[in-house]
């Protein structure tokens, strides 16, 4: 962590009637937690800001001052302090292991309402349908930039356009179905088949074709790189389609 001597902080941050600069107050946040006593400015209208780009030469704000030096906005602020910057555009599986994550939780939670207990036979079916539903969620967020992604990668998509924009569809009617314990006639075959073709396509383009691409798993905006948990989702859901009917023969 960068050491300073100054214990005051000058913020200048955007506050008008019609925008509140989120950054700013994360910046004046972050100052006090560090320790600094903030000196707090707000630019409180159009002229006020243009006037202050103008006098300090910048672009943007908010800014932060340390004694006489400018150290600049938030991100440069948290590098001044040796802390990590946010990279919007570096790719990372927390989008997905977050809905996994999620999905457990609202498994148990399920299994704990309808059944009395959290570990039971059917907690792992509660919690992979409600993953396939959030997943199919985040697609239906925004159908088009998934296709767009979608076509990257997946064979059938490539050959017949129209499954990009089924996929989102079917994979949140069969986790609805699978999650609901009806129509499994229906939902099997159809997590079965949307899985199998994804484990292909996913497996033929990083393990054959070797592309580093990203995957559209969680909407087409995301930055999730497509491999080893793109591929598991995939065979997960193979392996919903193959036992939810074997469960209902068996049982």
């Amino acid at each position: 962590m960068a050491s300073t001597p100054h214990t005051t902080a000058r913020v200048y941050r955007m506050k008008t009637a019609e925008h509140l600069c989120p950054f700013g107050l994360k910046t004046v946040d972050l100052l006090k937690r560090k320790g600094f006593d903030v000196d707090d400015n707000t630019l409180t209208s159009r002229e006020e800001i243009d006037a202050f780009k103008q006098r300090e030469n910048v672009d943007t704000t908010p800014q932060v001052y340390l004694g006489d030096e400018r150290i600049g906005g938030y991100e440069e602020l948290r590098a001044h302090l040796g802390m990590s910057v946010p990279n919007a555009k570096a790719t990372t599986y927390r989008p997905v292991l977050a809905i996994f994550a999620t999905a457990l939780c609202i498994g148990l939670a399920i299994s704990w309402a309808a059944e009395g207990a959290l570990l039971t036979a059917r907690m792992p079916e509660y919690a992979v349908a409600t993953a396939m539903v959030l997943l199919g969620l985040q697609k239906l967020q925004d159908v088009e930039s998934f296709s767009s992604m979608f076509l990257n990668y997946d064979l059938l998509a490539q050959r017949y356009v129209p499954y990009s924009y089924v996929y989102p569809y079917a994979e949140t009617l069969a986790g609805l179905l699978m999650l609901a314990g009806t129509l499994i006639w229906l939902a099997a075959p159809l997590a079965l088949f949307v899985g199998t073709v994804g484990a292909i396509s996913v497996f033929k383009a990083v393990y054959i074709d070797k592309r580093e691409l990203k995957c559209a798993c969680v909407g087409g905006n995301s930055n999730v790189p497509l491999g080893f948990v793109s591929l598991t989702e995939n065979l997960v859901m193979m392996a919903m389609g193959l036992w939810m009917p074997l469960r209902m023969l068996i049982g």
